[in-house]
């Protein structure tokens, strides 16, 4: 593009989406840039989740979002953001994912997308977290049967499937998959499960685990994983899983890709851009932080 935009906004999440709202309501020329479907982290959510908060903290623009209960399902929120796109005609592009932001002069920066190049004055980064898992770091994670985004359970009726993790990820998905005739065994590296489990699941997790309709393997290491079994040390023995799926639901962590290319500080430790609190614009005049990704590891899942 030739004209220099006032503002592009990396991600068609809730935020994306929200920063959008506030850059139209401005008057200002902006573009959303998305590498796959709007909201596409929510696409890829379980299909029959329902969400922890209630609608109205997922509410962007002052456009109700009506659910039939209490908390939004996955698809109600789907349709909600579908919504709020065209209810605002917003500026977003789908299946344009950025590959390269760089400053060029003083609050100016080239957004490079899907072959196509755009100035703007400012950068806002709405990145989210779900797309970079953390990875195991074991032999055989990439094999075919491994995944790191749980789907849904009908498919894995009556077979053997390994979870791997003990927040709440890990547990609702070991909790679904057990209702739906899966073999399920739940492999965590800590003695305990996960201290931000929702209230409502843990006493549901624990309890399987202690009748053993969920088999525990807490306090475990994986090794590797093979075609046909997950290998993990668990309390200095070395123990064999069956596994006909395997999914390794370690939490994820924001991509600090782009903070990279501009000069973004970030904490080594916790992925937190530096940024002012009230103004969310990082240490590089220009770019600002929206959403989760201002959380970096910190997510809470």
């Amino acid at each position: 593009m030739s004209e220099t935009l006032d503002l592009v906004i990396v991600g068609a999440g809730p935020s994306g989406l929200a920063a959008a709202i506030e850059a139209a309501k401005q008057r200002l020329n902006y573009v959303v840039l998305e590498k796959g479907c709007v909201t596409n982290s929510i696409f890829h959510f379980p299909a029959h989740m329902v969400f922890f908060t209630t609608p109205e903290l997922l509410e962007i623009g002052g456009l109700p979002l009506v659910c039939e209960r209490e908390k939004p399902t996955r698809n109600e929120a789907l349709k909600y953001y579908r919504r709020a796109v065209g209810a605002f005609d917003l500026a977003v592009r789908q299946y344009e994912g950025v590959d390269e932001i760089r400053q060029i002069g003083e609050r100016r920066f080239e957004v490079r997308a899907a072959g196509n190049v755009y100035t703007t004055r400012n950068v806002a980064l709405a990145i989210g977290y779900y797309d970079t898992p953390n990875k195991l770091g074991v032999p055989g994670e990439d094999l075919p049967h491994v995944s790191h985004y749980y789907t849904e359970p009908h498919s894995f009726y009556n077979r053997d499937v390994v979870v791997i993790g003990g927040k709440n990820s890990a547990a609702e998905a070991a909790l679904d998959l057990f209702r739906a005739g899966a073999r399920v065994s739940l492999v965590h590296r800590r003695a305990e499960l996960g201290s931000t489990l929702k209230y409502w699941v843990r006493p549901d997790i624990e309890n399987r685990l202690k009748a053993g309709e969920i088999t525990p393997y807490l306090n475990s290491t994986v090794q590797e994983i093979t075609p046909t079994v997950v290998r993990v040390v668990q309390n200095g023995t070395e123990r064999e899983i069956r596994a006909d799926q395997v999914f390794a639901l370690t939490g994820y962590f924001t991509t600090t890709r782009f903070f990279e290319q501009l000069g973004v500080e970030v904490n080594p430790e916790t992925l937190r851009p530096r940024l002012d609190p009230e103004t969310f614009e990082t240490n590089v005049p220009g770019v600002f932080v929206a959403g989760s990704a201002i959380a970096g590891r910190l997510n809470g899942e």
